[in-house]
């Protein structure tokens, strides 16, 4: 008598082998994190990596053996090459994968791809955007809501900067607009083809690629004209570049304004206005205000109610570099912002000021973008540190570009 015979059918899973070009980046390396916790198979390169991201990938056994372009590295066996905007057009590596005709993403393009099965969440603007980011982020993660996010900054409670999964419904992107990589020129936000969207402000940067208001203002037309149809935008009723963009896109989709709700200072305490009374909160200013009421705004979209909002933000402590406190005593208190337009130092120095009104406030902005320096751009920065009592300006002779 024969047995019936059974047969087993192994699932064949391959590893995805991706290489990173400028893998040091503070972008870049959490990527490069997130991808090696999924499965991925990583290798990068860079000339030079700084803290933290250094001990960070060598914790990951991700740190590049030796610094600098290593065309050896690329090959055939590459499922994809991601590239930073640190790497040249011309840079041996990257030249090595398009003679191979290898796929080349650039970051966000990846996102997208890693994204493009999501209900994706894209939070842009010129101010505001990676303190809107980290609120939703808190109020989620408050809430136990299990999201794929990318930020720009630090979080408190979050492993790293980016993450990614298979399972995740919702993707939450800061959606910056500067470009994308050396070989695509694109803006990163206008790549990601939000469902939901959310604009909080526009105000004239990066002049070293826009070098006119008006191509400034374009860019956000063009991420409003990318949501998918039939999504929504959030968006700034008080800042009349944003109202006048957002209301002149004939693009299908809902729009939904949101402003300033009521607060007040009382004994260097910020107290919100709410349904059940003033609830006291830990981030200040009127821009920071602002941030919290488009943020409740895209959490409601995600299906957080209102309640449940402010209970979770009662304890967001703000992003990292976003008016860090970073020392206090009886008679002093220090705090960092990475705050490097016009817009986002006039609004910094005004809520300190509005925080502490008794107190002498010294500003000390450093200027060390190539934007700060043009001529045409300086002056922009006029009337900006108007509420410091004394304002010190820092400036580097020879400014580093930044890294993303």
């Amino acid at each position: 008598m024969l047995l019936p015979s059974i047969c087993i059918f192994t699932p064949y899973f391959r590893i995805m082998k991706i290489h990173f070009i400028a893998i040091g980046g503070s972008a870049m390396h959490n990527l490069a994190l997130a991808l090696a916790d999924k499965g991925y198979q990583i290798t990068g390169s860079d000339d030079v990596i700084f803290e933290p991201s250094r001990s960070r990938l060598e914790s990951k056994e991700l740190l590049p053996s030796q610094f600098g372009w290593f065309p050896e590295k690329i090959h055939e066996g590459l499922d994809a090459v991601v590239t930073g905007m640190h790497a040249k057009a011309d840079n041996p590596e990257l030249v090595r994968a398009q003679e191979l005709g290898l796929t080349i993403y650039s970051y966000p393009e990846f996102l997208y791809e890693q994204s493009k099965n999501k209900t994706r969440v894209v939070i842009g603007g010129s101010h505001g955007k990676t303190t809107i980011t980290s609120m939703i982020l808190h109020v989620l993660n408050y809430h136990q809501i299990p999201v794929d996010y990318m930020v720009g900054a630090q979080l408190e409670g979050f492993d790293r900067m980016v993450h990614l999964t298979e399972e995740n419904d919702f993707m939450i992107l800061e959606g910056d607009e500067y470009l994308s990589s050396p070989i695509d020129r694109r803006p990163k936000f206008h790549l990601y083809r939000p469902n939901i969207a959310l604009l909080s402000g526009i105000a004239w940067d990066h002049i070293n690629v826009f070098p006119t208001f008006e191509n400034y203002v374009d860019q956000f037309r063009i991420f409003v004209d990318s949501i998918v149809e039939g999504g929504s935008i959030t968006y700034n009723e008080e800042d009349a570049e944003v109202r006048r963009v957002v209301e002149a896109s004939e693009n299908q989709i809902r729009k939904l304004p949101y402003h300033t709700p009521e607060y007040e200072v009382v004994d260097g305490e910020t107290m919100l206005s709410t349904s059940e009374g003033p609830m006291p909160i830990s981030v200040f200013g009127k821009h920071n205000l602002s941030n919290l009421a488009g943020a409740k705004w895209i959490c409601q979209n995600m299906g957080v109610d209102e309640d449940d909002f402010y209970e979770a933000i009662a304890s967001f402590k703000g992003a990292s570099k976003r008016l860090e406190k970073i020392a206090e005593s009886k008679s002093c208190v220090a705090f960092k912002d990475f705050a490097h337009s016009p817009s986002k130092v006039m609004a910094t120095t005004k809520a300190v000021k509005e925080q502490y009104p008794n107190r002498k406030l010294v500003a000390c902005p450093e200027l060390h973008t190539y934007s700060s320096f043009n001529p045409e751009f300086l002056k922009e920065y006029k009337g900006t540190l108007d509420a410091a009592d004394e304002a010190v300006i820092f400036f580097l002779p020879n400014p580093w570009p930044l890294r993303n």
